[in-house]
């Protein structure tokens, strides 16, 4: 048992640390951690594809898409949350 706490112990300091001994110091700008909305946007603009409208309205920074983006995520999670705590009352109530 206080051996198995120990390897795995070792285990996350590993993984913790096995990232940051890889890292290169370079950034996004030199083409590293570009995600995969990246490659398929320029894959699509490589093929000459005319998009047949554009969007009504366009935030106004990255960081207001990201919150709006985070907000509907959040807006999910309670909606998703609430019914399975529904589910799992009712099961209870059931139970008794």
């Amino acid at each position: 048992m206080k051996y198995e706490n120990i390897i795995l112990l070792i285990a996350v300091i590993i993984i913790l640390v096995l990232p940051l001994a890889m890292y290169s110091g370079l950034g996004e700008d030199q083409g590293y951690f570009g995600g995969s909305d990246d490659k398929g946007s320029d894959g699509v603009s490589e093929t000459g594809y005319e998009p047949w409208f554009n969007s009504f309205w366009e935030p106004p920074s990255g960081e207001i898409e990201s919150l709006l983006f985070a907000l509907q995520a959040a807006i999910g999670a309670i909606i998703i949350g609430y019914f399975f705590g529904y589910w799992r009352g009712q099961k209870i109530k059931e139970d008794e």
